[in-house]
């Protein structure tokens, strides 16, 4: 982990790169596709989902969904991510997904700059990262 400094025009420049974008985000494509076949599996994004422990950390015991409401949710990420109904997310679903949600992150965070706390190789340390870049070249 480590604490950054970021607005939401870092994320969106990083977003609107296509190039820069895509070759992360097809790179976290890759490593979740455990199987090589060129689309995410239910298990191969529910193995992600449970890695991120998104409800295991942030809440008291007393407050964590329920193992149905956690099926319930992720039937509805997978079902988002899978736009064409097709039992697997391919690379340009993921694509798209990923970039909706980066953007609406950074709507979420607007142009006042905050501190958070990232994990190495996730798409916001990669926004940071390319715009220390992208001001180390201008």
């Amino acid at each position: 982990m480590a604490v950054i400094l970021l607005d939401g025009s870092t994320v969106r420049n990083f977003v609107m790169d296509e190039e820069a974008f895509q070759k992360v985000v097809d790179l976290q494509f890759s490593q979740l596709d455990v199987d090589r076949d060129g689309m995410l599996s239910r298990a191969e994004l529910l193995a992600e989902f449970d890695r991120l422990n998104i409800f295991k950390e942030e809440f008291e015991s007393q407050l964590q969904p329920s193992p149905e409401a956690m099926d319930a949710i992720f039937n509805l990420v997978f079902e988002t991510f899978d736009s064409d109904h097709s039992g697997g997310v391919d690379l340009v679903e993921f694509r798209e997904q990923m970039k909706l949600i980066m953007l609406a992150i950074a709507d979420g965070i607007g142009c006042i700059p905050v501190s958070m706390a990232v994990e190495e190789g996730s798409l916001l340390m990669d926004a940071m990262q390319y715009e220390h870049a992208e001001q180390a070249n201008n």
